[in-house]
């Protein structure tokens, strides 16, 4: 028998206390080595050359290089590791979103209070993901998707809306995000609905973030709330969005007391409330992600006759969540991120 190789772990955080709990919580993980600590960026770029770890976790906030600094750094490096950032919510929220944009692989929360046996807490769900980050394949940012006609704005083609657009989302999202919407301009004719699988408290940092680099209107979901042309409404981390539509109007639906699910927000619940009152105009598209989340909704879709895109395999982070559509036969056309929005755009109504 072949022993499997353990992923090799350098933890980076400037809290010597944060430092030796996130160690001895991964190293007590089977398949796991920690090869190494870093107390900042520096130390870790140092560590990162010497060692060649498969997986940094890396703090955000520390002296001198800062946790932004080490990605930018990494970004010039062969065979750079992937990262997990662990970072507190509230304050470091826009710093994680701009981390996640820029490359990182997964997110997890971290306390706030780091001198208590809280952080112990976040042992799991950070095993899973060191994991999940040893398994992706980091892409590096390449601009945004293109459109095939630039110069012909979709509403002048198109018409008023007729078509709701939803999305579902993983590991890797949010740069998947920031390509695809940045290349859609302020009248594309389809409201639009987003599913991101993200730790609760950084979702409005996200649709702020989107918000500001993109011409779409980018909100963080809230009960009630208009889905119209132009405007992109991102599900609240924790909570479920459906889809009502009441007459002419559609609006968005927050589940603050979701049904036990895997993944809150959830793809197939996103999906499914789409397909039942969008039917036909209905357009899913499935990015970047772990596991199997939207697929189920793909088949409610495409049930109702509406239509599914997924990324292919070739620019995901991580080929989870498309080829669990793909392989089930439910997609109705794949493009890598950069050929997704011509694509989008051939299934509009």
């Amino acid at each position: 028998m072949t022993a499997v190789t353990p992923v090799r772990v350098l933890v980076v955080d400037d809290s010597a206390f944060a430092r030796k709990v996130l160690r001895q919580v991964l190293s007590n993980a089977q398949g796991i080595e920690v090869v190494d600590t870093a107390r900042d960026g520096l130390d870790a770029l140092e560590k990162v050359a010497e060692l060649k770890p498969d997986v940094l976790t890396l703090d955000l906030v520390m002296p001198g290089l800062d946790g932004l600094g080490v990605l930018r750094a990494l970004d010039s490096m062969p065979a750079a590791p992937r990262v997990v950032v662990v970072s507190s919510a509230g304050e470091e929220s826009e710093l994680a979103v701009s981390a996640l944009q820029a490359g990182a692989v997964e997110l997890v929360h971290k306390p706030s209070a780091l001198a208590t046996d809280r952080l112990y807490e976040l042992g799991a769900e950070l095993v899973e993901k060191v994991r999940i980050a040893a398994r992706a394949v980091p892409h590096p940012p390449r601009g945004v998707a293109q459109a095939t006609a630039a110069s012909t704005s979709p509403a002048e083609v198109f018409g008023p809306a007729r078509n709701l657009v939803v999305v579902g989302t993983s590991t890797g999202g949010p740069q998947a995000l920031t390509r695809l919407l940045s290349a859609l301009p302020a009248d594309f004719p389809a409201p639009m609905a987003l599913a991101l699988h993200i730790p609760p408290g950084y979702t409005e940092a996200v649709a702020r973030r989107l918000d500001s680099l993109c011409a779409l209107e980018v909100r963080e979901a809230e009960d009630g709330m208009e889905m119209r042309p132009g405007r992109v409404v991102l599900a609240r981390a924790g909570q479920h969005l459906k889809i009502e539509r009441h007459g002419a109007l559609t609006v968005g639906r927050v589940d603050r007391h979701p049904v036990q699910m895997p993944h809150h927000p959830s793809v197939d619940v996103l999906f499914e409330s789409a397909a039942r009152t969008w039917g036909r105009d209905t357009v899913g598209l499935v990015l970047t992600g772990m596991g199997d989340d939207g697929r189920e909704g793909a088949r409610a879709i495409r049930a109702a006759g509406g239509s599914i895109l997924t990324e292919s395999e070739s620019s995901c982070v991580v080929y989870g969540m498309p080829r669990a559509v793909d392989e089930a036969g439910l997609a109705t056309a794949s493009a890598p991120l950069e050929g997704m929005v011509a694509l989008l755009l051939t299934q509009l109504r």
